[in-house]
């Protein structure tokens, strides 16, 4: 298909940039102006985000559209990456392991190649902004190599219910040194000196991964990559990452099978910043066949068209910060199913707008269930994309980032913050403050 065709289907449709406004269509106009009158004693700020990837995982993608909307209310807001060899990368990996739990060998050599890339990064970045934001264990020791000028924060993405110690008291001198922590969740409450904010992530309507698709569209990319749409799709979207749990999903198929035709899809990446997603994608090679599809591509509009066209979604995830692909694939009104930890509890309400499960067979018996049942598929379905837009839509995380912003004390002290409600919905995941 010519790229003009492409474009003309809706499927690669590189639109420009949009500004607040736009979202006035899925948000409303009272929630834009507030937006805009939070944002205009701010527009001569100069804010910094630094991660580890620009792409491969929800961080990425949450940092591109913020980083975009920021600008485009008048706020200068950069993005930077940290830069590092593989063996750095790979200890790091093994931390974000440990802090959800896994077992380390944290050994001296670890700590010290994980705090000399940081001391290379920050000789090559000169961070002297209004604000800066790091995410994630990658760059956190960062603010150790700086005379700090303006309030530093560390937005940490990843399920923090049950820390490794090791690790954990490694790492909270750096993070100590902070001048807030944001948490996805009150439920990762830890017991440090610096103040604690809780904000959920949200997904942009208006990113490849969301925007509308047409039906010509939808059938386009699936053909693309030779997924058959014969029988029901049976999809999940995720990292190659073995908290995703993707060998259970596939085990969790099989036995639906058995009752229902159906075809797995498995659509993932391999981030620059995660070495074992290669390995773990090689692990489930051996499962393809006919019937079960796994793919290692970037491509958003893949995803897209299979949320769209799946019978049933997964996130069977057995740890999760948030899990962005939950509130993908509910804001197209599909029927999902996630694992019953983390950030997904605070999307799915069991039985109302998805299933939540907690081993294969719970999951291999949702599907099933699903299947065979199209009027529940659109119930839930139709609930779950209510939900995304009450609570978990772009505009109201942009407007709690513009809270946090204007929230420090001339000395960095986080002022106190009003919690707002979510439409109602069980998530509790508004910019809360405890000290």
């Amino acid at each position: 298909m010519h790229k003009s065709d492409r474009e003309h289907a809706g499927l690669i449709r590189m639109s420009a940039i949009h500004g607040i406004r736009a979202y006035e269509r899925y948000a409303g106009k009272e929630t834009i102006r507030r937006i805009e009158a939070k944002a205009r004693p701010l527009r001569d700020m100069h804010i910094l985000h630094m991660n580890s990837t620009y792409y491969g995982g929800g961080v990425s993608q949450l940092l591109s559209s913020l980083t975009l909307l920021l600008n485009s209310l008048g706020i200068q807001t950069g993005w930077r990456v940290v830069h590092g060899p593989p063996d750095f990368f790979s200890v790091t990996k093994k931390f974000h392991n440990a802090l959800q739990g896994a077992e380390i060998n944290l050994t001296g050599r670890k700590q010290e190649l994980y705090e000399e890339v940081i001391r290379e990064n920050a000789m090559r970045n000169h961070l002297n902004h209004d604000m800066v934001f790091i995410h994630d264990p990658q760059p956190l020791p960062m603010i150790a190599h700086y005379r700090k000028k303006s309030p530093w924060i560390w937005r940490c993405h990843i399920d923090l219910t049950a820390p490794n110690p090791k690790v954990w008291n490694y790492l909270v001198p750096f993070i100590e040194k902070y001048d807030a922590v944001v948490l996805s969740s009150r439920e990762y409450r830890q017991n440090i000196r610096t103040p604690q904010v809780f904000s959920m992530p949200a997904i942009d309507p208006f990113s490849i991964v969301n925007r509308e698709l047409s039906e010509s569209a939808i059938d386009e990319r699936l053909a693309h990559y030779g997924i058959p749409t014969d029988l029901p799709l049976v999809v999940q979207v995720s990292r190659f990452d073995r908290w995703k749990d993707p060998l259970g999903v596939i085990r969790a198929f099989e036995k639906a099978r058995r009752e229902e035709e159906c075809t797995l899809v498995l659509v993932g990446n391999v981030a620059t910043d995660d070495p074992e997603g290669a390995e773990v994608y090689r692990s489930l090679l051996a499962h393809r066949g006919e019937r079960v599809i796994i793919q290692s591509v970037q491509d958003g509009a893949l995803v897209n068209a299979l949320q769209r066209r799946a019978a049933v979604v997964l996130q069977k995830s057995i740890r999760e910060g948030f899990g962005l692909t939950v509130s993908e694939a509910m804001w197209k009104g599909a029927a999902v199913i996630g694992g019953n930890v983390g950030g997904i509890r605070y999307q799915i309400r069991d039985g109302e707008n998805g299933f939540l499960v907690s081993s294969v067979d719970e999951a291999a018996a949702r599907i099933v269930q699903l299947l065979r049942d199209p009027d529940l598929r659109a119930r839930l379905g139709h609930a779950a994309h209510e939900t995304v837009r009450e609570c978990f839509l772009f505009t109201r995380s942009v407007e709690q980032y513009l809270d946090l912003i204007g929230s420090f004390e001339p000395d960095f002290r986080l002022r106190e913050m009003k919690e707002p409600s979510c439409g109602g919905s069980a998530n509790p995941g508004g910019p809360g403050r405890e000290p």
